[in-house]
């Protein structure tokens, strides 16, 4: 990356930044209070609340952590041993962790470069007589292709889950994320569009799945005592839901403001290709992507240390080649994936950002692209 002559100037704009205020501490007091911490009336109420506010029309089941949620989702869909479940690579590496900690076998197919998400094409290629499910991820808080790949799925008798861990409001052709599978699992981790402080929503499309999702979280019991399944503690505690449910009454405010500030970023950046959006879509900018073909590193490190303007490298290394998955897939296989690894760059999307922010994050990108051309 060839240095310019701009030096820092203002503090430091992080990639993200978690909003908590005085109505979150006074909802964590109450539930101080009230003496009953654990999966209580705030778990209750803001599962109800959760999905009522995104119009998902389903049963939700809270969690401790979006990872439980993808697993004790899958658990009680029937997956385990012996079963394969086509996954991303370019995601986070819960979603194909899940996968493994159920005992099923996560295989990898590639992105479309559009989207970031699964390449329905490229599942079709991976099905085997082994395969029992579909897992999209909704990247960067962008839907996924599902129709297509729900089509794919009917062909071959195959289930969907979906991870919306970065998409809580986004939609396609007018149905929220959470509203297409079989079950789908939204993150409450600090930095997502909201927070529980940490934790996760389940939406579940059936009665069943809803109960043994309540089993495997709670010792595999509904009646003290009386455990029907091997279960987890996997509950969340009501401090986390009263956090969120505060939280669910700011959320379409932050979203609306993630759209303006990418929408301004798109107008106004040079040199660099940012997220597109598919028709029908609502993207709900967890993260504001783009891609940097020559020395994404190095533009990182100097929109840092000349701009102080930060910025997130999410996925650099892909799910294949990590440690537990090593071997399992090629990189040729996935051309795609391996692209969006070396060249994608998040930049500050967040509702706290100023104005001045936002000029300066432009400045900052179109100063170096230029310089690097």
């Amino acid at each position: 990356m060839s240095q310019t002559t701009s030096t820092a100037t203002g503090e430091f704009i992080p990639p993200a930044k978690p909003l908590i205020g005085d109505e979150e501490r006074e909802a964590v007091d109450r539930v101080l209070r009230s003496g009953m911490l654990a999966q209580g009336p705030e778990v209750k109420a803001f599962e109800e609340e959760f999905g009522a506010h995104f119009g998902l029309g389903r049963a939700c089941v809270a969690v401790n952590s979006g990872t439980s949620g993808l697993h004790l989702g899958l658990l009680s869909s029937g997956v385990g041993p012996g079963a394969e479940v086509i996954v991303p690579s370019f995601t986070f590496a819960a979603t194909c962790n899940s996968v493994a900690l159920t005992g099923a076998t996560p295989v990898f197919a590639d992105i479309s470069a559009d989207d970031f998400c699964l390449d329905p094409a490229a599942v079709e290629a991976a099905i085997t007589d082994k395969t029992v499910g579909i897992m999209p991820v909704h990247l960067y808080g962008h839907p996924a292709k599902m129709p297509q790949l729900q089509e794919v799925a009917d062909k071959h008798g195959l289930k969907v889950f979906e991870d919306a861990a970065q998409a809580h409001g986004a939609s396609l052709g007018g149905t929220p994320v959470g509203a297409f599978g079989q079950f789908a699992m939204f993150s409450l981790y600090p930095t997502k569009n909201m927070t529980a402080g940490e934790g996760g929503m389940v939406s579940v499309a059936d009665d069943e799945t809803e109960r043994l999702m309540r089993l495997y979280r709670n010792q595999g019991m509904l009646q003290q005592y009386h455990n029907e399944v091997v279960g987890l503690n996997n509950r969340m505690t009501d401090i986390h839901a009263a956090i969120g449910r505060v939280q669910l009454t700011k959320v379409d405010g932050w979203t609306k403001q993630r759209q303006d500030n990418a929408a301004f970023l798109s107008a106004n950046l040079e040199g660099v290709t940012p997220p597109p959006v598919a028709e029908g879509a609502v993207h709900v900018y967890h993260q504001y992507t783009v891609r940097v073909p020559q020395d994404r590193d190095g533009f990182a490190k100097a929109l840092r240390e000349e701009f102080n303007v930060g910025s997130g490298m999410f996925y650099p290394v892909p799910n294949h080649q990590l440690k537990p998955f090593a071997g399992t897939t090629s990189d040729s296989d996935l051309p795609e994936t391996m692209k969006a690894a070396a060249e994608c760059l998040s930049l500050p999307v967040h509702p706290s950002l100023s104005q001045s922010d936002l000029e300066r994050i432009v400045t900052a990108v179109n100063t170096l692209a230029k310089a690097g051309a």
